[in-house]
């Protein structure tokens, strides 16, 4: 009861300091309504085309936006989404830095009415999502691991080859499937022998990079090196993300990786950054996966569409996305591989990049 009343007060509060404060934040209302728009950092490439490519979808709609990033501060990201709640929003698109971190706020937000679209990462141990955009999260470290699998020959029985796995930040929901779908294909040769991790660093929480930071995988990655191939060669690298890897690769060139003597390992990654093809161009990264951030921007456009004009939105998965409260209904798009190969077919002809964007690097 307490909290339910300081909830009510608190909306009270909010909602006349709405309607005296300015629309300078982005907060006036489009013709369809406004959207408030939270993404967690622009420190990554792909969060900002995130953020602009639906700008740009929901203002084509009519729709007045809000868009704001927290640079990877929960606190901040709170503030921003109260601000939002503050000035009026219709409905929040939220991308968050912590899962578990926004409850309290979503059960502001349900207070005043404003559906939340859960943006390509999950949020969780709230009852006050409606909608979840994403990727085939698992099937990103399928497309990993079989990448490995393949470049090493380890379904033709080819092998020993050494290891090591690093994974992606344990506060965001994805990082745990990105690991499971990735291992679905690795850790039978881990245990036959073909793949060898000197280590022994095998498990998600060993591995984990919090906020996904590519210093901390490097500061990994030379701990590792001194410590464990003094008198080894490293074949290959599972990282989940183009951030890590790169940092990575800043480990493995100080210790003489890519020379003609030395050459370097199998590196993996996600994302599709343009520093990592730059890098898959120039022989370093190996791989990554491409997500598509304009389809993934439509989708979350198309759900938040839906949800105020009262319909349902489409989706393709009803089980997959436990929160810890609820099964929240999804839209899983498709991930694709990309390396040498096919980076040009799969990201330059889809008007994705431009060639000269990898130039002069």
């Amino acid at each position: 009861m307490k909290k339910g009343l300081f909830v009510l007060i608190l909306s009270v509060l909010l909602i006349t300091l709405a309607a005296c404060g300015d629309d300078s934040a982005g907060g006036s209302s489009g013709e369809a309504g406004t959207v408030g728009i939270s993404m967690p950092t622009q420190s990554s490439e792909r969060w900002i085309a995130d953020g602009n490519n639906m700008v740009e979808q929901f203002e084509e709609l009519g729709y007045a936006t809000n868009l704001q990033y927290a640079e990877d501060v929960i606190e901040n990201q709170l503030d921003q989404i109260e601000n939002m709640i503050t000035r009026g929003v219709d409905v929040l698109v939220i991308a968050p830095i912590d899962g578990d971190a926004l409850t309290e706020v979503l059960e502001l937000a349900a207070s005043m009415d404003i559906p939340v679209i859960s943006y390509d990462r999950l949020i969780r141990n709230s009852d006050h999502v409606s909608y979840y955009a994403t990727f085939d999260n698992f099937q990103v470290g399928v497309l990993q691991g079989e990448y490995i699998e393949e470049a090493l020959g380890l379904a033709d029985g080819e092998g020993p080859f050494n290891i090591e796995i690093f994974a992606g930040s344990p506060d965001d929901n994805n990082a745990y499937f990105f690991f499971d779908g990735a291992m679905s294909v690795l850790q039978p040769y881990i245990d036959n022998g073909q793949l060898v991790v000197p280590s022994g660093q095998t498990d998600f929480q060993q591995g984990a990079t919090l906020r996904w930071d590519g210093s901390l995988a490097q500061e990994r990655m030379d701990n590792l090196l001194s410590g464990f191939y003094t008198d080894k060669t490293l074949d290959a690298v599972l990282s989940p993300f183009d951030g890590i890897s790169i940092g990575i690769i800043s480990s493995l060139k100080g210790v003489g990786y890519g020379e003609d003597d030395l050459p370097m390992p199998i590196v993996t990654g996600q994302d599709a950054e343009r520093p990592s093809i730059v890098s898959i161009i120039n022989g370093e990264q190996t791989q990554t996966i491409f997500k598509d951030t304009r389809e993934l921007a439509a989708k979350a456009v198309q759900m938040a569409d839906a949800v105020l004009k009262g319909e349902e939105a489409e989706v393709n998965d009803t089980e997959t996305y436990d929160n810890g409260v609820k099964v929240v209904p999804a839209y899983l798009l498709a991930p694709i591989s990309v390396d040498i190969n096919n980076y040009r077919e799969v990201l330059v002809n889809s008007g994705y990049y431009d060639e000269s964007d990898f130039e002069d690097e």
